[in-house]
């Protein structure tokens, strides 16, 4: 836009505040797609995961479940079935320790509890950054709202009359810097909405499959399917 209109005019005829403010707009929004995007991805990624652990209940054994569970630690549902593992075995094998205060229920619900708030934890980064941006990014476009229309009071006071020709510059600045923070601040409400809700899911099924973890390591049996499907308790061999 060549005009006095232009985002360019307002950056070449803008002074520092109005600079810094620009750039601190443009900085807000490239995190917030950041943060958008790569979060994005780790949904999409883990709602893989996710079809991948009820077949995890159609296996053999408990080796071969671990199998159909792709990737490493960061597969939370992998991570959550050894840590289920490794927690009842070690409640079962050793002895005078605190924990023997605790059933084995106790205490492999306390192990599955705090993967999951780990994993909770590191779903949920990122996502203050969305709602700082999506909360202050207006009030930040408003400011450079308020440094035009001052700009134009200047104008309107050195020059003694209230033509356009004089004012049109710093209201063109103030306009423009409103859209800004407009268009930084809804992208990263949109986003973090979004986001909370795709997480929600994951934790959903998460949670569900660690309490099929629990009934198979505490009682020796697994569901074999959510309810709807018609789900069954079945034997199940420990691996």
């Amino acid at each position: 836009m060549q005009s006095q209109f232009g985002i360019a005019n307002v950056w070449i005829q803008g002074d520092f505040v109005t600079r810094a403010t620009a750039v601190l707009l443009l900085a807000m929004s490239l995190a917030s797609w950041i943060v958008i995007v790569i979060k994005a991805l780790d949904i999409v990624k883990f709602k893989k995961r996710a079809r991948e652990a009820r077949d995890f209940w159609h296996s053999q054994d408990f080796a071969a479940g671990l199998d159909k569970l792709q990737g490493d630690a960061s597969n939370p549902f992998r991570y959550l079935a050894l840590e289920g593992r490794e927690a009842t075995q070690h409640h079962r094998n050793t002895q005078a320790h605190l924990h023997d205060s605790l059933d084995v229920s106790d205490w492999v619900t306390r192990c599955l509890r705090n993967c999951i708030d780990e994993f909770t934890a590191r779903l949920q980064s990122g996502l203050a950054i969305l709602a700082s941006v999506g909360s202050t990014a207006p009030f930040i476009g408003l400011f450079g709202t308020v440094w035009g229309i001052y700009h134009a009071l200047l104008a309107i006071g050195s020059s003694g009359q209230s033509t356009i020709d004089k004012v049109a510059g710093p209201i063109g600045e103030a306009l423009i810097m409103t859209a800004l923070g407009l268009a930084v601040a809804i992208p990263a409400v949109l986003g973090y909405n979004a986001l909370v809700r795709g997480n929600k899911h994951i934790l959903n099924r998460l949670s569900s499959f660690a309490h099929d973890l629990h009934a198979y390591f505490v009682t020796g049996a697994r569901v074999s399917l959510p309810p709807e499907n018609g789900a069954r308790i079945v034997p199940m061999k420990k691996g």
